[in-house]
């Protein structure tokens, strides 16, 4: 017989390891899988603007909010927008206080893993396949043809969501713009022209429906994005793995634009990663299904265009387990109780995130998008 598992998390991102640990702090217990060999298989990603009132909130429950404090980057809430030419629009430097400080997504992580009890997540697991086996209960089956059963399955595994399909046909659908990632490494020293244009935190240069996006990590390394409105096989035309012909692609599209901004495609260091951007439906919701759940992108994936990716993952599994803690052995209720607060919500986020991609890629975007920021009650 397979293992059974009474609560099963799948997906070790920052939204699965926030219910893990909020559960653990209530005393329920819940194992996460996880496709990835190891917690340093591969990079994390850049910077994170974390919300008071969702990713902050999520931290205070699973009682780690001054731990986090410690990983805050200082200085990093300032932010830049730039038209084409580098024309400044907006230089707000970090006051302090702004309620979004600047976290490392890395950091963040092992934050979380390092507050779970040893070998609650199963590292080198992917699932293929999850299928109903009754009464609420799960049959999960790995890519190593091994299988577990669990009395809660809980989808916390982005938007290609192996759990998904149990709850909605829904799947993402590309948004039509595509991010092209890049790296500037000891940017001071040693790009200080590029240094120079990002400036203390992030940086948004806009223009002709594209934009050069970018923030300041640790260690003076600049983490930047191309965000462009391309066909969806775009990516596939390139040969992303020659970096010279890759910046030369990515280039093309801002030939007539300021040479410092530039500088942030040409001059950066090792590989550019393709991005598409992909969505689910702004008003995504499923009818209740016993025994199972989805949280963060499994749920709502969107544009990154108003920050609240993880930070909606994050509040996500907090609230799903407060909700858990609060009806010991009535799943069904929690569950309900969880969705209720998660979908409004989640729509809310996803109206806000098309409306700011709208913004940044759209005709006068470098106004707009300090009107937006500065003044929201301007007419933009």
């Amino acid at each position: 017989m397979p293992p059974h598992h009474p609560l099963a998390i799948i997906g070790a991102g920052l939204g699965g390891l926030t219910l893990a640990r909020v559960l653990h702090v209530h005393g329920v217990e819940a194992v996460v899988y996880d496709l990835d060999a190891s917690r340093h298989a591969r990079s994390q990603g850049g910077m994170l603007d974390i919300h008071e009132e969702s990713g902050q909130a999520a931290l205070r429950a699973a009682g780690l909010h001054d731990a986090f404090r410690r990983l805050v980057l200082p200085g990093a809430e300032a932010t830049r927008i730039l038209d084409e030419h580098a024309t400044v629009h907006l230089d707000e430097p970090d006051k302090g206080g702004g309620g979004r400080p600047e976290a490392d997504r890395g950091h963040l992580r092992d934050l979380l893993l390092d507050s779970l009890p040893e070998g609650t997540v199963r590292w080198g697991a992917r699932v293929t396949a999850a299928d109903p086996i009754g009464d609420g209960r799960h049959r999960v089956t790995i890519a190593d043809g091994s299988s577990f059963t669990t009395g809660l399955l809980v989808g916390a595994d982005g938007a290609w969501s192996r759990v998904r399909p149990l709850l909605s046909d829904a799947r993402p659908s590309y948004t039509g713009v595509a991010f092209v990632e890049g790296d500037l490494l000891d940017a001071d020293r040693r790009h200080p022209r590029a240094a120079a244009v990002v400036g203390a935190g992030s940086l948004f240069a806009l223009g002709d429906g594209k934009g050069l996006l970018a923030h300041r990590e640790h260690d003076a390394v600049l983490h930047v994005y191309a965000a462009l409105r391309v066909a969806d096989d775009w990516a596939a035309s390139v040969d992303f793995g020659d970096t010279a012909t890759a910046k030369a692609a990515v280039l093309e599209h801002f030939a007539d634009w300021d040479a410092g901004l530039r500088s942030l495609i040409a001059d950066a260091d090792g590989p550019l990663i393709p991005r598409p951007i992909h969505a689910l439906p702004v008003e995504h919701r499923w009818e209740r299904v016993p025994g199972v759940t989805l949280l963060g992108d499994a749920a709502h994936v969107m544009s990154p265009f108003a920050g609240e990716g993880a930070n909606l993952a994050m509040i996500d599994g907090a609230d799903l387990g407060r909700a858990i803690a609060a009806h010991p052995g009535d799943t069904e209720t929690a569950l309900a109780a969880y969705e209720r607060r998660l979908f409004p919500r989640a729509r809310a986020a996803a109206e806000d995130s098309a409306t700011g991609l709208s913004v940044c890629l759209g005709e006068d975007a470098p106004r707009r998008l300090r009107a937006m920021i500065c003044a929201p009650h301007e007419d933009s």
